[in-house]
């Protein structure tokens, strides 16, 4: 998440009219790649990635891939302790600001045959801002990458090249429509962008943000969102980022479609790198594995 400044979200409301599993034996709402339209298929193989100490338990990268061996869901599963014993504030701090983070690198399972190449996990106890939006809301950011880690790393103000980069703004045809970089108006891109994460672009017609946008009816709190990065002229992260509460309350939803979430995203008309992509995120609980899943999913390939 990058620096908003709630003036712009005002500016931006003229902008906005037009666009610019579960892993076990269930079925799962992921793409079949030969059509737009989603099919419910089972997965035959499901790939972890090492786990890493999260609070009291573990989490872990996974791939499923349906039976031709196309990579159908990407995503992180949770033990049910590592939500528990979390910190109460990070060792670094979110976008140079007061807010905590604590960081996490995932690894993914060997030959994803995704554009991904790890995911970085950012649990942030006390939120960031914008105030009134996420800050004082303990949530998780999940970064997937298609860069490496040592790309992300160099993503610094002491990077001779920084402000050029910053500032090389990904071309229109690459946006996902109602996707906007946000931040104070006449800011150069390069003084928004996040050291070690790039500029993060936002969904204007995210429930969460509306109460900003002064369409007050239509705002909802925080639960969860989506958010695209981009660095020196490409997209190179997409980010869900979901409440520690939401991700709890799967577990206890009796309703499959609130237990088993999937949430579509603003897709580009046009990818820079051909690859699989997803249609949407996923919040779940898998009752058989006991694990609380966060996913891209419905993957199909794009160009």
């Amino acid at each position: 998440m990058s620096r908003i400044h709630p003036v712009l979200l005002l500016t931006v409301a003229a902008a906005i009219a037009g666009p610019t599993g579960i892993l076990h034996a269930q079925k799962n709402r992921l793409a079949d790649a030969s059509s737009p339209s989603p099919r419910y298929v089972l997965p035959t193989a499901v790939r972890y990635g090492d786990a890493v100490k999260v609070g009291n338990g573990h989490a872990r990268a996974y791939v499923i891939a349906d039976k031709d061996g196309a990579p159908r869901e990407l995503g992180v599963a949770f033990d049910e302790a590592a939500l528990d014993g979390l910190p109460a504030a990070g060792s670094g701090h979110h976008d140079g600001a007061m807010m905590m983070t604590h960081e996490y690198i995932l690894a993914l399972p060997v030959d994803s045959k995704t554009p991904f190449t790890f995911v970085e996990m950012n649990w942030n106890p006390m939120g960031h801002e914008p105030d009134g939006v996420y800050q004082d809301v303990p949530h998780f950011d999940f970064h997937f990458y298609t860069i490496s880690k040592a790309e992300r790393d160099a993503i610094v103000p002491t990077n001779r090249d920084f402000e050029k980069k910053a500032g090389n703004l990904p071309p229109k045809e690459f946006v996902p429509p109602f996707n906007v970089a946000l931040g104070p108006p006449g800011v150069e891109p390069a003084k928004l962008v996040v050291p070690m994460m790039g500029l993060h672009w936002l969904d204007v017609r995210s429930a969460e943000l509306q109460e900003l946008l002064g369409k007050p009816d239509a705002y909802k709190p925080f639960t969860a969102t989506f958010i695209y990065g981009s660095w020196d002229g490409r997209f190179h992260f997409w980010e869900p980022m979901v409440t520690r509460a939401h991700i709890l309350s799967k577990k206890d939803a009796t309703d499959p479609a609130v237990r088993d979430q999937v949430i579509p995203i603003s897709l580009p008309a046009k990818f820079q790198t051909p690859g699989y992509y997803p249609a949407a995120y996923r919040v779940a609980w898998d009752a058989t594995a006991r694990e609380y899943h966060i996913a891209l999913t419905e993957l199909a390939l794009r160009k």
